[in-house]
């Protein structure tokens, strides 16, 4: 069971001095929500997704008081290590501390400490999990590639803002350890098999027929921040901050609590009517470029940024196979009842693996593989047995001018540049699971963890 503790008399936030900031505005009984599916403003593309480099904090100098602030087990958690992580969170979103979004900058610092903490002491459980200094350097150079620097520029700019780079080095070292842990730990529960990639990749080719949303979220958990109102009030800054200039990729990588957060807030494409009424509002609303104010969920608060849309019109390519009677433009009522007759008593017994061989064996009967096309390339009889039936189900008899026709849908892909490979999909698929079980693990281990705050 999980005890937290708090120690009457020193609250957290009164650890805060500064210049220009320090006290976090205090919590309504009820939260104050924006519009529903308004637009906060647009985020420039260019930024959004950029990887920022270091810059010089120049707002709202701050300092916390020495001593112990937090326990974790057997762990402590300092003024010094807790300002650390709030200067680290700073630097990697971008963010400019200011009064109002102090508090949630510490608030999250400090849960990300004490998920530290758990994830270093279940590390140290494993004596063969070793993470090399070289690991830690490759990761550190990837970083400062992203930012157009190299590694000794980077930690540069970070000591120059008072971040140890042996602090950074560290928090880099258990975050690698931690993904091993898990990849290794959790790696057969996270297995997809090829039924499963089909299957995603089936639902996925139904859905291009959709409207879809390709969005970016940030997702703040209430309970993780000490409320809805926080969430909120957390919610409104970073969207003040984005708006100005913080890259959203940046931003959701630091603060999300949402899986996508390891994306930099990439949810992908998310299609019409799969979402709470409050997110398909906004996703609605929304126009390409544009970030939403903060939508209140159950347990939480979202904020969307709209990458793109569009209108169910992708392409979608079909494999079909055919059985069919010659019928004539001019043939009588009567032929081609007897014809859809004889179509309707054989369609059951047919699947993708026999039909052919069915109409090779029966006279009368013709069959052929038709291959796999575009829906949009189809005769328009076609079409909407091709966009809507499932794969692996045999029509109805479909009239043509040639005769009658039962088609069976024998597959079903995205088709075009947007169409993910199935290792792509495979490897997506794992990801997801992956991310599911670590946050389940860091869960679990909160819930047994004794947490004191001093």
């Amino acid at each position: 069971m999980r005890l937290m503790r708090i120690t009457t008399g020193v609250a957290l936030s009164a650890l805060i001095a500064t210049s220009a900031a320090g006290q976090t505005p205090p919590a309504q009984s009820r939260p104050q929500t924006p519009p529903a599916g308004q637009a906060a403003g647009r985020v420039d593309p260019g930024t959004a997704t950029a990887q920022p480099a270091p810059r010089m904090i120049t707002q709202s100098e701050f300092k916390l008081a020495d001593g112990i602030i937090a326990t974790v087990n057997d762990q402590i958690i300092t003024g010094f290590d807790l300002r650390q992580r709030m200067l680290i969170l700073i630097l990697m979103s971008n963010i400019q501390p200011t009064e109002e979004n102090i508090g949630a900058i510490q608030q999250e610092a400090l849960n990300a400490l004490i998920d530290e903490r758990l994830q270093a002491e279940e590390l140290g459980r494993y004596e063969d999990l070793v993470i090399s200094d070289a690991e830690v350097d490759a990761e550190i150079a990837a970083m400062a590639e992203g930012a157009g620097l190299n590694a000794e520029q980077y930690l540069a700019v970070l000591e120059q803002n008072g971040i140890r780079p042996s602090t950074f080095r560290e928090q880099i070292r258990i975050g690698i350890g931690w993904r091993q842990l898990v990849g290794g730990r959790f790696a057969s529960r996270a297995r997809v098999g090829r039924a499963q990639v089909e299957q995603r990749m089936r639902q996925d080719a139904e859905a291009a027929s959709k409207p879809a949303y390709q969005i970016g979220e940030i997702y703040i958990d209430a309970a993780r921040v000490g409320g809805m109102q926080q969430a909120v009030n957390g919610a409104r800054q970073l969207i003040q901050q984005m708006i100005q200039g913080a890259p959203f990729q940046a931003v959701a990588t630091q603060f999300s609590s949402a899986p996508s957060a390891v994306r930099g807030g990439d949810a992908g494409w998310v299609v019409q009517g799969t979402v709470q009424p409050a997110l398909q509002q906004a996703f609605d609303n929304l126009q390409v470029g544009e970030l939403s104010n903060p939508i209140v969920v159950d347990g939480g608060v979202y904020i969307i940024y709209m990458r793109d849309k569009r209108d169910g019109s992708a392409a979608t390519q079909v494999s079909l196979k055919q059985v069919m009677i010659e019928v004539p433009e001019t043939a009588s009522p009567d032929q081609v009842a007897a014809a859809a007759g004889r179509l309707t008593s054989l369609q059951p017994q047919l699947t993708c693996d026999n039909m052919i061989q069915r109409a090779t064996s029966e006279q009368g009967l013709l069959g052929s593989d038709l291959g796999e096309s575009d829906v949009r390339n189809l005769a328009p009889q076609f079409q909407q047995v091709a966009a809507t039936a499932a794969v692996g189900t045999v029509s109805a008899p479909v009239r043509t001018p040639l005769g009658l026709h039962l088609v069976a849908v024998c597959g079903r892909r995205l088709g075009g540049p947007q169409a993910p490979s199935y290792e792509q999909v495979e490897r997506r698929m794992q990801n997801e699971g992956l991310s599911l079980l670590g946050r389940r693990y860091i869960r679990d281990l909160r819930a047994d963890a004794l947490i004191e705050m001093k």
